[in-house]
């Protein structure tokens, strides 16, 4: 059997293959668990880490509990790790794998948190120090796989193991209670002794503290300062369980004293916090003083109130900063950060630039912007008394359960001796008397008779009785609050006018307008007396102590401060309404309150008391609206700013305070961080930089690149050369080309103008292809949003004309006039058409002038009796046969009457579409055959188009068509002109197209024409007649045209050579037809 190490040894190799190969998670984790169960101590186990070490230096707690908790922390953060690890063997490894961050949230609470944790990072690759980090070297592009899988496969065992021994599940937790000694107790108590280890902690690490801080503190290595961290782990652990009772702690670890105090920074660091944070190189300069003990106590109150912790990031920042220093998140107010909220609050943050402004002012400091004007918290001075709970009843005492009563009318409970309900203020009822014993009478002495009383009721009866006279006066009451609504009074005001008036409300709308005017001014009269009062035993007070200690010796002058509190008669009737008609309570009420809005509007940074009085007083009372009077005169140069026609006065980037232009780019621009203001700043104080504010701007809104940003905002026309920024660049979206906007707009300008529509494309590389109709809609409707922006309005108006044009081309109704080429729309059934432009008739079908004999013919029967009867037309022969089949658009249907003769690329006049006059398929650049390899313009001709048959000798072609049965002419028709060919084609002379007659010398047997035009005659009776060429192909002819038109021309073994030429020409015509668009007129 083998040993133990040669097990783990298997163990482990078979693990760390199935971990950086991608093997299944239920094996890995079958190997860690085989290895977490071996039976071996930790230090012969785990080779790579310090897997005891880490245990012992981590765990810590003078009980099993505290331990265990210790060990807990410790897992996870070797969870963290195993993760770190399991990143790194994946073959698709995160981004930013090279690089783990120091400000990361997670780290700092778990890797960072514990011994050891760095070191499994070293191992893992990630060797380098920077200042945010760790990272792996420069000069390692991967990191090494297999020993990354030695590392974390370690990690995950101990972490197994960890929390085996946690679940009490280890089998051999003998290993860790020898290195352990608090595990081998079961007990759960906690230990009083830690006060002790706190104090011998605290005093230890001070002297230290104290040392160090001889010499700069900026200098000290880390080697140097990990002596400090070389102390009890149980000390700094139970140091940290009492952190949140010590506010002197590190503003950073919160967990060390504080052993210095930085006066640029304002913030107390412990010694390893201050090393770290001041050796950053802007910082190396800051002034440091060292604390003490003592000194550190008396500063507990300031300087817990000095630091405020990040909400995203955890940051400790320094009072004054009002955005965190690692990730520019703005300050925001926790709820554990309010220390009294009984205390009014002297600044407010600017919600534009975050700027920390006094409270007395509206308008921001920096980007001069108001402040939101929301209503304040209430925050009274005196809250209201309530009046005390009676005590628990005693037996015996006025309030045991015999002195109780519950009320009939509202069911609530009170005490006696009160004879009146406190809810609703109806009277106690009498109990009923008890029943009276009644003794027979004296036999010895006559008892002269007694008066009779009246009968009493029964209960019964008064309840009844009770609830008649409830019925009665709610019936009224209800009555009363109907009068009342319908006259405007609230039913407040009728309810408490008949509880003051008594039997006279039955007219309380009467009342409420004649009496109730004089108890309110009765209320605001004892308010006014009161106030003064009021105010003299307890704000002038503070006024005489102020003024004492300013000038002592000097007696205070009372009557300069003496303030006479003013109510509305809104207020007066607000609170004569609250205390339910009693005058003296409504005045001691509306005087509190109007005390308590006084100071809410001090606390706004309004300290005037006597202006807060009178404009409290003309709103009737109400906060809002005295503070929109407090305001106004301060808006005022902000609204006059705003409403004027002047443009906001631009950013200063050369203001000497550069803080300030930040939080003005932060505020005007609305830029996403105080990082992208620097960022821009940056830009702008660039030398020779040609940028202009707005397009830096904008620039750094979308990134946060500076090398991408300058590229972007240096930009090269391709027609000026000019240089702009990438947003005053336009692009089509057919292409990838930019051209600045002016070269756009004059490029688009004389294209409208002088060209034809289908040459409106980029300019720089001449796409899109046009002739596809496919994209043709698509790129002209996103064309039409840009040029509306750029065009002006006459030459936008144009286009639209020109493409309405080009629509109306594709419509089956739309005509072109072959005497002046204008194109309408004709929705007759006749064949003769009158153009409305030129008033010239043509025939709507064959698109020849009108003339008289073509009434009541068809279209080939009027061309049959113009070749038998028409002079004119006998003379020009067979060249008027090729003119009245000359050339017709695919596109928009115009029609040429030229030869197709020449070159076979045409293109049309009207619409600009490219086709092959002899088959009418598309020429362009960009192919949609797929397998095509031909580059440039060209375009896929059938086997029967004239671009191939032009080449065949008129002996062949006449062949072909004796083959079919089709007659052909050789000799000239009677009366035609010989000797020249007089059939008319378009000439290029000197870069101008011009329609003229041929010309060439005639042949014999060619019917008066010339070789060219005779051939493409004959192919045009080939067309005709739809004669495929295929049977006269010769055998290389037909391996050329099975290989271009894709036809398999294998070999079969065996086969002779004319049944292997009779079968490839029988497939090439079953599998390729014709031409489909070819004409084919007869």
């Amino acid at each position: 059997m083998s040993s133990l190490s040669e097990q783990l040894q298997d163990v482990r190799k078979r693990a760390e293959v199935c971990l950086y190969s991608g093997g299944r998670v239920v094996e890995v984790r079958a190997g860690v668990m085989a290895m977490a169960n071996l039976s071996l101590p930790p230090c012969s186990k785990y080779h790579y880490i310090a897997a005891e070490t880490m245990v012992i230096e981590n765990s810590c707690g003078s009980n099993r509990k505290e331990t265990l908790v210790s060990l807990q922390r410790f897992s996870t953060a070797l969870n963290i790790l195993e993760k770190y690890g399991c990143n790194l063997t994946n073959p698709n490894r995160p981004k930013y794998w090279r690089t783990v961050k120091h400000n990361n949230p997670v780290f700092k609470a778990t890797v960072d948190a514990i011994q050891g944790g760095r070191a499994v990072l070293c191992l893992y690759g990630y060797s380098n120090q920077q200042a945010d980090g760790l990272s792996f070297p420069d000069d390692v592009t991967d990191p090494d796989v297999g020993r990354v899988a030695a590392v974390t496969l370690e990690v995950m065992s101990l972490r197994m193991e960890l929390d085996m021994l946690i679940k009490e599940a280890h089998p051999h937790p003998e290993f860790y209670e020898r290195i352990i000694p608090t595990l081998r107790h079961k007990d759960v108590g906690l230990n009083t002794d830690a006060g002790v280890y706190h104090s011998s902690f605290t005093s230890c690490h001070l002297d230290t503290q104290t040392k160090s801080l001889v010499f700069p503190l900026h200098h000290c290595s880390s080697r140097e300062s990990s002596h400090d961290h070389s102390l009890s782990t149980k000390s700094i652990e139970i140091f940290h369980t009492h952190s949140k009772m010590h506010p002197e702690n590190c503003s950073i670890c919160g967990i060390f004293r504080i052993s210095a105090h930085c006066l640029t920074c304002l913030q107390g660091l412990c010694l390893e916090c201050d090393r770290l944070y001041h050796s950053y190189p802007e910082r190396a300069s800051h002034h440091r003083t060292a604390v003490t003990s003592s000194s550190s106590s008396r500063k507990r109150s300031c300087d817990s109130s000095s630091m405020w912790s990040c909400l995203y990031c955890t940051k400790v920042n320094s009072n004054h900063t009002v955005l965190c220093e690692e990730c520019e998140h703005p300050r925001l107010e926790s709820n554990s950060s309010k220390v009294d909220e009984r205390q009014p609050s002297t600044e407010w943050h600017c919600k534009s630039c975050t700027m920390v402004n006094a409270a007395s002012s509206v308008l921001c400091e920096v980007c001069e912007r108001p402040r939101l004007a929301t209503r304040p918290p209430v925050t009274p001075s005196n809250p209201p008394v309530t009046p005390p709970r009676p005590p628990a009843p005693v037996l015996g005492m006025p309030g045991d359960p015999d002195s109780q009563w519950v009320c009939q009318f509202c069911t609530y409970l009170n005490y006696s001796p009160a004879t009146m309900c406190e809810m609703c203020d109806l009277a106690h009822p009498e109990p009923a008397p008890l029943p009276v014993k009644l003794h027979p009478p004296s036999p010895v002495r006559r008892v002269p008779a007694l008066p009779i009383k009246p009968k009493e009721l029964a209960p019964e009866d008064l309840d009844s009785c009770r609830q008649k006279q409830i019925k009665e006066e709610g019936l009224k009451l209800i009555q009363l609050i109907r009068d009342g609504e319908k006259k405007g009074v609230s039913p407040e005001e009728v309810y408490t006018s008949m509880r003051v008036a008594g039997e006279s409300s039955v007219l309380s709308c009467k009342w409420l307008k004649t009496e109730l005017p004089l108890l309110l001014d009765q209320i605001r009269m004892s308010v006014a007396t009161s106030s003064l009062q009021s105010v003299s035993n307890k704000t002038l007070t503070e006024h005489a102590n102020t003024l004492c200690e300013s000038s002592p010796g000097k007696e205070a002058d009372f009557s300069e401060t003496q303030i006479v509190v003013q109510l509305s008669r809104a207020e007066a009737k607000r609170a004569w309404l609250t205390a339910g008609g009693d005058t003296e309570r409504a005045g001691r009420q509306a005087l509190r309150d109007r005390l308590a809005k006084v100071k809410e509007l001090c606390a706004l940074g309004f300290s005037d008391e006597t202006h807060c009085h009178e404009l409290l007083r003309q709103s009737g009372g109400e906060v809002r609206g005295a503070l929109a009077l407090l305001q106004r005169p301060v808006l005022e140069p902000f609204h006059k700013r705003i409403w004027s026609d002047k443009p906001e006065a631009p950013v200063d980037i050369h203001h000497p305070d550069k803080q300030r232009i930040c939080r003005r780019l932060l505020a005007v621009y609305d830029l996403p961080s105080w990082g992208r203001c620097e960022l821009a700043l940056s830009l702008l104080m660039e030398e020779s930089a040609p940028y202009s504010l707005e397009d830096v701007v904008q620039a750094v809104r979308e990134s946060h690149d500076r090398e991408f940003i300058k590229r972007v905002l240096a930009k090269e026309c391709p027609i000026c050369l000019s240089v702009f920024p990438h947003n005053k660049m336009q692009s089509l979206t057919s292409c990838q080309c930019s051209v600045c906007c002016g070269c756009f707009q004059q490029h688009f300008t004389i294209v409208v103008r002088d060209k034809h529509i289908r040459d409106m494309v980029c300019p720089v590389c001449w796409e899109p292809d046009i002739n596809d109709p496919e994209h043709l809609n698509s790129y002209f409707s996103t064309l039409d949003i840009q040029l509306r922006e750029c065009l002006e309005p006459e030459v936008y108006e144009l286009f639209h004309k020109k493409l309405t044009e080009q629509a109306l081309i594709k419509d089956p109704k739309f005509l072109w006039c072959c005497h002046c080429s204008y194109g309408f729309i004709y929705d007759g059934d006749q064949l003769k058409v009158t153009c409305f432009q030129c008033r010239n008739s043509f025939c709507a079908q064959c698109k020849k002038p009108w003339e008289p004999q073509h009434a009541g013919l068809s279209c080939e029967q009027y061309q049959s009796w113009k070749r038998e009867n028409d002079p004119e037309y006998q003379r020009q022969g067979l060249a008027g046969y090729l003119r009245d089949n000359g050339i017709t658009c695919p596109n928009c249907r115009f029609q040429y009457a030229l030869s197709k003769g020449g070159c076979m690329h045409f293109c049309c006049s009207q619409c600009r579409y490219q086709f092959c006059s002899g088959c009418n398929n598309p020429f362009h650049t960009t192919c949609a055959v797929d397998e095509c390899s031909v580059s440039g313009l060209h375009a896929h001709h059938p086997r029967d188009c004239l671009f191939y048959l032009r080449d065949w000798e008129p002996s062949r072609l006449q062949a072909l068509l004796q083959n079919n049965g089709v007659d052909f002419n050789t000799e000239p028709p009677p009366g035609t002109q010989t000797g020249l060919c007089g059939v008319i084609e378009q000439k290029d002379e000197g870069g101008q197209q011009s329609d003229s007659a041929c010309g060439a010398q005639t042949q014999p047997g060619h019917a008066a024409l010339c070789e060219k035009h005779y051939r493409e005659y004959l192919v045009s009776l080939i067309n005709s007649h739809s004669i495929d060429p295929a049977p006269l192909y010769s055998s290389n002819e037909l391996l050329l045209a099975c290989r271009r038109y894709k036809v398999d021309d294998a070999h079969r073994d065996g086969e002779e050579t004319v049944t292997y030429y009779k079968r490839l020409l029988k497939k090439l015509m079953d599998e390729v037809p014709l031409g489909d668009k070819v004409p084919r007129k007869k």
